[in-house]
């Protein structure tokens, strides 16, 4: 068995889960309702707060399947519960972000701000401390959607090897090039 798909899923106070209609799991909390269409050959059971999901067979696909919903199960049971965060930084000269409602505005270096339009399910935040470098907080109950927005952000412009500037996580250890070296006469 799959050690990720056997693995039980406990649903903490106040997150309810419950299999809908063309196994369409269904999950509730306290930071908003999620939905994940399951296939037809992944039985989910839940008893009392502990969830487990069963496959139909041994073959390769089905073990595959098993962790894989068992896996997004469990990331709608933290997201509804607790919700995911992650924290981005802008590290260069002249870099800042703000946000206004849904709009998230960038100075990253072009001649132009730029502007992401952030889903209504993403909450955001922008701080800038003196002496440090300005930080993008963005909540969600969906890791799905929050990782995407992040990529999306982020690939405006990418730490660059040599001296780090770009947007990176907060945490995240960059890999540095060293730069040209004088040539020895």
């Amino acid at each position: 068995m799959s050690r990720i798909g056997k693995a039980p899923i406990t649903l903490p106070a106040k997150v309810t889960l419950e299999v809908l209609k063309g196994n369409v799991v269904k999950v509730k909390g306290p930071k908003g309702e999620l939905h994940q269409a399951i296939d037809p050959d992944i039985t989910v059971k839940v008893e009392g707060n502990t969830v487990t999901l069963d496959r139909a067979t041994e073959q390769k696909r089905h073990k595959a399947l098993h962790g894989t919903y068992r896996s997004l199960i469990n990331n709608m049971v933290i997201g509804a519960g607790e919700g995911f965060t992650r924290v981005m930084e802008l590290v260069g000269v002249g870099y800042r972000a703000t946000v206004t409602g849904q709009v998230l505005e960038l100075a990253l270096g072009y001649s132009h701000p730029i502007v992401v339009l952030l889903p209504k399910e993403i909450s955001a935040s922008a701080e800038q401390l003196k002496g440090q470098n300005p930080k993008v907080t963005l909540s969600c109950a969906d890791k799905d959607l929050l990782g995407l927005v992040c990529a999306k952000i982020r690939v405006q412009r990418k730490p660059e090897p040599y001296k780090g500037k770009g947007i990176k996580f907060e945490g995240e250890v960059l890999r540095r090039k060293a730069g040209k070296s004088a040539s020895k006469k």
